[in-house]
């Protein structure tokens, strides 16, 4: 067969990169050609502020991706992070930059939505998880702070489909990005007319849903001519990173347990059909359309973001530290110093990480931990429990027991957290390939042009394809009673959240 030559768009929240891949029909090989920054930006008006992703900027970088890529490329696939969109006018235009999730804008309106809509009967048409990020809560505060300009809309576009619009043209809701709005009916996999009717949005500003795996068209002539490159197909993958990543789990068992770890960790299973019922519903677990019609039963647990904050917040203070060194500081400072409850509100926001884990300690009366090895310790530990609550839940959920962990992405990198989560969870932890998400975004391409029969036969590819790493759990008993004060004296409720 001819080699295939493709490229994957991967938005991240804090970097992006364009991947080239190449398909000898044995091995898929990855070389980046283009890395950029995703800064959000802050704007304040007369009396509030509104934090921004530049979208503009961000296109840019995506046709400088192209540009270096060269002419030998067959098409291109996108995958960012889920929840947030662009609105379009009229004729096409975008009305204004994104709106970032961590914007404070939705501060305070799920407690509003409640008092409006049940969340019970949410949960049950959309098996989606609370939070104030959700694109549900987001578009009831366009509605409440910016009517006039939601009033201009013409459609709702989701990340990835809003680049692969001013790629192509051509406008979709890709189903596993649609999945992370909250207004998805997870059983009928469309939109649901009840939710939106309920929250007073109108159907028609959002297109049809398609499948990962579905060509959405080719690259605009007036691309092909600005950057001077042959036409390629634009393909619409698992527009949603995590499920990109679902794609490149390299199981080979039907029923196991994965944990995509970088910003945000996303840990669950794989399923059939939703599961969608009182118990998951008191878990906080979502059900996320993923490849092949399956659906990914997981939580949500804030992830790497403490630890990337903290080292922004010593770099602000002169202190440069690599992501290796606050390792290897951590491996030497002392263990379950202070827990943390990732989850806690009082960790979502952006700023000084640090002053805000020592006050979190301080007010739930642990040691307060002075050194940046101590407060990224206690990240990982408590990161840890978190993985291993969540697995636990999963468990009860399915009631099924799963022989290991897949761990995929960033957080990889960190020995002493893929050693912890096994030591937490009892089980071991298969870890990479690192650029799953690249590897699935690639992978769906393959599939929508035939070349790879299916997601097995992808999984297949990427085990033949990367070395994978195993850690075996210890400590096991020490894990154990820690777990125990952890979930009973630290960890914060839901109740205590709303």
């Amino acid at each position: 067969m001819a080699e295939k030559h493709m490229l994957a768009a991967d938005f991240g929240g804090s970097s992006g990169r364009v991947v080239k891949g190449n398909f000898d029909g044995n091995q898929i090989s990855l070389e980046e050609i283009h890395r950029f920054a995703n800064e959000p930006v802050t704007l304040w008006g007369k009396e509030t502020s509104v934090m921004c992703w530049d979208f503009l900027r961000l296109f840019c970088e995506l046709k400088k991706g192209i540009l270096k890529a060269g002419g030998n490329t067959d098409s291109i696939g996108i995958d960012t992070w889920g929840v947030d969109y662009g609105l379009l006018d009229q004729s096409g235009q975008l009305l204004t930059n994104p709106i970032h999730y961590r914007d404070l804008r939705t501060s305070g309106m799920r407690r509003e939505a409640a008092a409006q809509i049940e969340e019970s009967f949410l949960y049950e048409i959309t098996g989606s998880q609370f939070m104030e990020i959700n694109t549900f809560y987001q578009l009831l505060a366009e509605k409440k702070i910016r009517k006039d300009l939601f009033g201009m809309a013409e459609q709702v576009l989701f990340l990835p489909d809003l680049f692969g619009y001013f790629l192509s043209g051509e406008r979709t809701a890709e189903y596993s990005i649609a999945s992370t709005s909250q207004l998805l009916d997870a059983r009928g996999k469309s939109w649901s007319e009840e939710i939106l009717k309920a929250a007073g949005i109108s159907r028609r500003l959002f297109p049809d849903i398609s499948m990962p795996g579905t060509p959405l068209g080719m690259l605009r002539r007036e691309l092909s001519q600005e950057l001077g490159v042959k036409s390629l197909k634009v393909i619409t993958v698992a527009g949603h990173d995590t499920q990109s990543a679902m794609a490149a789990i390299p199981a080979e068992e039907e029923d196991f347990l994965f944990l995509s770890c970088g910003t945000w960790s996303l840990f669950g299973t794989e399923v059939k059909e939703p599961l969608i019922n009182e118990k998951a519903f008191s878990y906080g677990m979502t059900n996320e359309g993923g490849c092949e019609n399956k659906i990914s039963f997981l939580k949500n647990i804030v992830g790497l973001w403490m630890i990337q904050e903290s080292r922004r917040q010593w770099m602000r203070e002169g202190q440069a530290y690599s992501f290796g060194e606050l390792e290897d500081m951590a491996k030497s400072a002392k263990p379950f110093c202070c827990l943390l409850d990732p989850d806690a509100p009082i960790f979502l926001p952006e700023g000084n990480m640090p002053k805000r884990i020592r006050r979190f300690c301080q007010e739930s009366g642990q040691n307060i931990p002075e050194t940046p090895g101590a407060i990224v310790r206690g990240i990982d530990e408590s990161l840890a429990l978190c993985y291993r609550n969540a697995m636990e839940e999963i468990q009860d959920c399915t009631q099924k027991k799963y022989r290991a962990i897949y761990m995929v992405g960033g957080g990889i990198q960190s020995n002493l957290l893929c050693q912890m989560t096994a030591n937490a969870c009892k089980v071991p932890v298969i870890t990479g390939p690192q650029e799953a998400t690249v590897y699935g975004n690639l992978g769906m391409q393959l599939i929508a042009e035939q070349e790879v029969k299916d997601v097995k036969e992808l999984r297949g590819l990427i085990r033949t394809s990367e070395d994978l790493k195993r850690y075996e759990p210890s400590d096991t008993e020490v894990w154990d009673e820690i777990y125990e004060i952890w979930k009973h004296t630290v960890k914060v409720r839901e109740d205590n959240i709303l």
